[in-house]
Formats: C-alpha cells, sequence, structure tokens
C-alpha cells in the first residue's frame, strides 16, 4: 500500500488536510455506541490542540470514505473544524473494509457488543475461520469463540446489557439459562439489584438448582403418594380383621429417617358372647 498524493490544503510528511464535509463514513464502521460525554471531552481537546493522530480515508469519485478515526472525525465536526489531518491510501473496498474492521476490533475503548458484532463482520464479509480471525486480531481462538457466542442472546437482552453497562461475563452467565424468556428475566432481577459478575453467577446457580429441583419433588411426592396408599390398604385390612373378631391393632412411629409400623395381631381370635352357651350378652 501507498501513501496518496491526492490534493488537499497542505501535505506534510504524507499527511494531507481534507475538508470534513469531503469524507463520508465507513460502511464497515464496528462501533456503533458514541457516548455524547465522551464525544465533548475529545472536542474540547481538538479544539485546544487539534487532531493529534490524522484519520485514514481512501479515495472514492465524490470524496473520500473513512477507513479509521470516525470518533476524532465526529469531535472534530463538534469542534468546528473544517479541515482535518488524513492519510490517504489506495484500497479497494475489501481492503479498506477489512482494515477499518481490523484497526477498530484492536481499539480496547469497543464495548463488549461492538467487538462482538464486528468479529462476526469480519468472519462474514471475509470468509475466515475462527482460528484465523483470532490471529489477524491478536487474540486466542477461546476468547473469538466466546465473544461470538454472546451473539446467541436475543437483541433486546444484549442491547439492554450495553446500555446497563453490564460486561461480557454478565452475558456469559446468561448463556447459561435455556430460553430467552428465561434470559430475559434473569437480567431483569440483575438489574433490579445492580449485581455484579460474581453475585450474577451465583444467582444463575441458584435458578438452575431450582429448575432441576422440581423433577426429584415430583419423585418424592409419587413415593409419598404410595407409602399412603399403603398405610391405608394396611389401616383398611386392619379393620376387616376387627369386624371378623379378631382384635389386631397398628402403632406408628415416625423417625427423621423412616416411619416405624408394629402391627400387633392376636393368636386367637376374639369369641363373641353366645346366648345360647349361658354367656352373658352386654346390654347397650
Amino acid at each position: 500500500m501507498q501513501f496518496s498524493n491526492h490534493s488537499g490544503r497542505a501535505q506534510r510528511g504524507g499527511i494531507v488536510y481534507l475538508a470534513v464535509d469531503a469524507i463520508a463514513p465507513s460502511a464497515v464502521q464496528p462501533r456503533q455506541n458514541f457516548p455524547p460525554a465522551q464525544l465533548e471531552e475529545l472536542s474540547r481537546s481538538i479544539a485546544e490542540y487539534g487532531v493529534l493522530s490524522p484519520l485514514t480515508v481512501r479515495p472514492r469519485p465524490d470524496g473520500y470514505e473513512l477507513v479509521a478515526g470516525e470518533r476524532r472525525l465526529r469531535a472534530a465536526r463538534m469542534a468546528g473544524l473544517s479541515e482535518v489531518p488524513c492519510i490517504v491510501l489506495e484500497l479497494d473496498l475489501e481492503e479498506a473494509s477489512f482494515i477499518a474492521l481490523v484497526e477498530n476490533l484492536q481499539r480496547n475503548d469497543l464495548d463488549f457488543l461492538e467487538e462482538s458484532r464486528g468479529i462476526a463482520q469480519l468472519i462474514r464479509l471475509f470468509g475466515l475461520s475462527q482460528e484465523e480471525c483470532a490471529r489477524r486480531l491478536g487474540k486466542s481462538q477461546s476468547a473469538v469463540a466466546n465473544k461470538l457466542r454472546l451473539l446467541r442472546l436475543p437483541e433486546d437482552v444484549l442491547n439492554a446489557m450495553r446500555n446497563a453497562g453490564l460486561t461480557e461475563r454478565h452475558g456469559r452467565a446468561l448463556l447459561r439459562l435455556e430460553t430467552p424468556d428465561e434470559q430475559r428475566a434473569a437480567l431483569a432481577y440483575i438489574l433490579s439489584r445492580d449485581l455484579n459478575v460474581a453475585a450474577t453467577d451465583a444467582y444463575i446457580d441458584r435458578l438452575l438448582e431450582a429448575k432441576a429441583a422440581p423433577e426429584s419433588e415430583r419423585q418424592k411426592t409419587f413415593i409419598l403418594k404410595d407409602v399412603r396408599v399403603f398405610l391405608n390398604t394396611i389401616a383398611h385390612s386392619l379393620d376387616l380383621m376387627k369386624q371378623g373378631g379378631i382384635d389386631a391393632g397398628m402403632q406408628r412411629q415416625e423417625t427423621d429417617d423412616a416411619l416405624i409400623l408394629t402391627i400387633n395381631i392376636p393368636k386367637a381370635r376374639r369369641r363373641e358372647p353366645d346366648a345360647q352357651r349361658g354367656e352373658p350378652v352386654p346390654v347397650g
């Protein structure tokens, strides 16, 4: 790649000053969030000291297209500058797009969502594998994979996380939940309690434990119902024995670990009074 000699107000060491209105934004800018307070701070600095780091642009028939430096360009406009220092590179659209994405993704001030979307865009536009993408960005493959996984969260969840200033690790915790509705409900709780990452992980652990509990509770209820049926059957059998003249009984003792039943069945059947044998008959 070579620096262009496209005309501007002045050139110095490969830098040309171009009118801010002649520079169109990049079509593949991964940064979507430009906090007004930060732009205002940068614009005050530019108003006092100028743009210290030149923008990178490429020529096109109707002017120039920005390759890198959108925050500086926006802040320069806010500061009232009519021209900004630029480095003009002769790049085709693919080269410009690649440089724009990589330059922005290598910055530390992208939020987690901008970074994740930018990586996905880089892979999609240029047919890169995760491994190749990681190599070009100077990241580990696992880091790239984790950032791409975040995009499985619903769009409204991602945007709410970013607006609330949550982190990538909050998002990874939410990914442990299965459905979008569960993720939305959990996020609402996290935001209402202002949970940090550690507290969020602990909260998700409790949700997953509670979700697993109903199955064991159903199992416990089923067993308990069977025990009751068994007890009712014994009680009914003892009643039948009593009606037949056998004075059977049952004692019940319950401990923390077991239910202890003692059934007493006399060997001799209880004999009813017989008036024909001269036995007294109780008078009601």
